[in-house]
Parts: C-alpha cells; structure tokens; sequence
C-alpha cells in the first residue's frame, strides 16, 4: 500500500530537490527514498524504476521551463519577446544549474516526453511567429537561440566565465546579437 502523502509527484520533488541540492549523479532510488523517509522497495509503489524517475525528473524540468519562458514572453513581441525569453531561459540555466544538467537530450523522439517537449518547443515558435518564421526558418532559428542561450548560460552555471567583465553586460550583447540576426518580416 503507498505511504499516504507519498505520491509519484512528490518523488520527483524529493528527486528535484536531491538533484539541486547534490547534482544529477546523487540521484539514486535510495537517496531518495531517504529524503521522503521510506524504503527504497516503497518507491515502486510510485515510480517504475531509477530510469522512469529520471523521465519524470526531464518532464518536470521541461515543463517549468515551458511555463518560466512562456510567461516571460507572454504579452511582447518580437525583439522584446525574444530578449525576455533569452532572459528567462538563462536565468532558469543560473538558477538551477543541476536541474538544467537533467534536460533530456532529445526528448522530441520520445514518445513519453514529446508533450511537454512540444509545449516547451512551442513557445519559442510564437515568438518567433513575430518575426514571420515559418516551417524550416523559423527551426533554423530556434535551434540558433537554444545554442545562444545554452551555451552562455551552461559556461556561466559551471563558472566558466573568469574575467572580471559584467556577465549581464555580455548577454545583453549576446541577446542584441541574437535578434538582430533573425531574419524578419515586416511588422504586422
């Protein structure tokens, strides 16, 4: 019978906060059957295995960030829409540095997280969608965003970045890089 209170939601937040807390190596079955105070047998009661844990870890991750973008977007348009994408996309990467190291590689050939990865995916599209990218341009363009942002924002988490310059100053050059070399549409 499951621990009352213990749900598979509330695995994965004990998974998320083990993870924050410890990194993505320290995710074990026992470690987190530990922090919710039950045997480690119990989880399976919630959770499939070690692998359906990281899945629902990856979805979570990818839905926060889905709701974290789409809300920093929400309301703007096109260059302004993409800087406070840009924005939130780091700020989440900075924030929670480990969570971000579990985003599934591909989750768009999974057939269990092509959902959210779809949602997640979908926000970028409308903001793009201002810009008038459609189709092949608009992928091409999302795929030159997410490496813009990951790759500052990765470098940045692991403390990649030594000298002394504002880091805020550069990723606003980075984001002015960015949106103005989108290819673009007339306004409407």
């Amino acid at each position: 019978m499951p621990r009352a209170g213990l749900t598979s939601g509330t695995v994965v937040d004990a998974a998320l906060a083990l993870i924050d807390e410890e990194g993505p190596a320290a995710l074990t079955l026992a470690a987190v059957a530990a922090r919710t105070g039950v045997a480690a047998p119990s989880l399976y009661k919630h959770v499939r295995g070690l692998p359906e844990l990281r899945k629902l870890v990856g979805l979570r991750v990818m839905d926060d960030m889905a709701a974290r973008l789409g809300t920093a977007a929400m309301g703007q348009s096109r260059d302004e829409a993409t800087a406070a994408l840009m924005r939130a996309w780091r700020s989440y990467v900075v924030d929670f540095p480990h969570r971000y190291a579990v985003f599934p590689d591909n989750p768009l050939i999974d057939p269990d997280l092509v959902d959210t990865a779809t949602r997640l995916l979908e926000v970028i599209l409308a903001v793009l969608r201002g810009y008038g990218l459609e189709g092949a341009e608009a992928i091409h363009a999302t795929r030159c965003v997410r490496a813009a942002v990951h790759g500052f924002a990765s470098l940045e988490a692991a403390g990649g970045f030594g000298l002394g310059e504002d880091l805020n100053t550069s990723y606003e050059m980075l984001i002015a890089m960015v949106v103005s070399g989108l290819p673009r549409s007339p306004a409407p």
